[in-house]
């Protein structure tokens, strides 16, 4: 099947199909809750941006805890209209209710091809295929969009533009709470720059007959600095947090963003990725929208040697953005193995 979509839609599914089948481990299934005196971090974007230097210090503070506690935190006042998020959600539904015949053209096979559609991760060689369809765009430094639906190109541009200033701006404050210069970490990878990598991904995930056994997106971190996700308001994302999955409820009109494997190279393990994972359910239909924020493909992403200490030495292996890329999606998704790659042996 070219979707997981057009599966449901073209027999009445009783039973989940042998292949997509990946255990019944009940440890594995149920998200085990917080405990009470967790709560998910929430930065106002508007006190980062604030000209009164208590309140930006206050939340670059918190932005920083978040990052090194959590790897995981919620965006709140960020000024991306209401309207645009909810255009933005309606528009990708569009695209996946596209025929399929209208959706095989972006069937692309290569990484960097303008757009992909698809469904699990890797197809050609994941063993159990993941209860979800895709649709991933490179809309930075070259935009690019599906010509359906019609209103798609317009919506994602405006939205992918509001991410990436929304990704600056959190860069810029997650450098200051690492000691460094406001404008280090856009400056030192270039994601401010015309070549900077900004990447579009949309997941469908159908209502499963039997979501118990099913697996959305395996836990996985994610390539780049910086993740901003949001969501058609089903629950369905989970994050790894001192070794329990917690099932996140965003704020409505909130952003959801996590720091990546790059940021970790970055920081030479000071603010590590963190693992996240997509459950199903048999109700139904799950949107989420993600872009991914990266520097210029063809950078060298190693530790920032003014945070290396001297006794602990550099615990990462540079790499550029595109080998890392090219390396994640090769093979099947699981867990941080890629970034294992890199790391030195203490």
């Amino acid at each position: 099947m070219f979707s997981v979509k057009e599966l449901v839609e073209s027999v009445s599914l009783t039973s989940l199909p042998s292949n997509y089948i990946f255990g019944n481990t009940e440890s594995n299934r149920h998200c085990l809750l917080m405990e009470p005196e967790e709560t998910v971090p929430i930065i106002d974007f508007s006190l980062l941006t604030s000209h009164d230097p208590h309140q930006r210090s206050k939340t670059i503070t918190q932005l920083g805890n978040a990052c090194l506690n959590w790897g995981f935190f919620m965006v709140i006042n960020h000024g991306v209209a209401e309207t645009l998020r909810d255009e933005m959600v309606r528009e990708t539904e569009s695209f996946f209710d596209l025929r399929g015949e209208e959706k095989k053209q972006y069937a692309g096979k290569k990484l960097f091809d303008p757009i992909r559609c698809g469904t699990s991760f890797n197809a050609n060689v994941d063993k159990t295929l993941l209860w979800r369809d895709y649709l991933k765009i490179h809309v930075h430094p070259h935009f690019n969009a599906p010509a359906k639906p019609s209103g798609f190109s317009k919506v994602l541009q405006e939205y992918c533009e509001k991410t990436r200033e929304m990704a600056s701006e959190l860069l810029r404050g997650i450098s200051e709470s690492l000691g460094l210069e406001e404008r280090y970490i856009n400056e030192k990878l270039g994601v401010e720059s015309s070549e900077s990598h900004q990447l579009f991904v949309a997941n469908m995930y159908p209502p499963c007959p039997q979501p118990e056994l099913a697996m959305g997106l395996p836990p996985h971190s994610d390539h780049g600095l910086l993740t901003i996700l949001m969501q058609n308001g089903i629950q369905g994302l989970q994050v790894m947090h001192k070794g329990k999955w917690v099932l996140i409820n965003p704020l409505p009109n909130s952003f959801l963003v996590n720091t990546g494997d790059h940021m970790e190279i970055l920081t030479n393990g000071k603010y590590k990725s963190v693992l996240h994972r997509a459950v199903v359910n048999n109700k139904a239909t799950r949107i989420s929208i993600g872009t991914a924020h990266g520097p210029p493909l063809d950078t060298l992403v190693s530790p920032a040697k003014e945070l290396v200490a001297d006794d602990a030495g550099q615990a990462y292996l540079g790499i550029t953005y595109r080998n890392y890329l090219e390396l994640q999606q090769s093979k099947s998704l699981s867990g941080k193995s890629c970034l294992d790659r890199l790391r030195f042996s203490m």
